[in-house]
């Protein structure tokens, strides 16, 4: 019977957990504008001074789009963007990219689902 109830615990442990980790576009797209609009867009392909379009970089080749100037650390990176490689990006981006002029660090992992989720939508 002990062991039941210890399955059960962990049964709901690892739910509660996954609910925290769901990833929530909405709660992406407020962390976007608070922390990533200041320099990223994603209402149009066409960069800013600061930084490329984030419009279509799930799937997008790294340091692609021709109207920025990446860094060279970026540019040798090669690669498609893929969630997983945006997530580490984002939690690290100097030790991800040495070289990178990306500064904004995302430490929190929900956060970076979240903006993530939000970035799948910005197509």
């Amino acid at each position: 019977m002990r062991a039941v109830y210890a399955a059960l615990a962990v049964g709901i442990t690892m739910a509660a957990s996954g609910a925290a980790q769901a990833q929530d576009a909405a709660l992406g797209k407020a962390a976007f504008t608070g922390r990533c609009g200041l320099c990223h867009q994603v209402d149009s392909a066409k960069s800013g001074p600061m930084a490329p379009s984030l419009k279509g970089v799930i799937g997008r080749k790294v340091a692609s789009l021709t109207d920025f100037n990446y860094s060279d650390a970026l540019k040798a990176k090669g690669g498609k963007w893929t969630p997983a490689d945006l997530d580490t990006f984002l939690a690290s981006p100097m030790k991800a990219v040495p070289g990178t002029k990306m500064m904004m660090v995302v430490p929190n992992a929900a956060d970076r689902a979240n903006l993530i989720a939000y970035l799948k939508t910005a197509k």
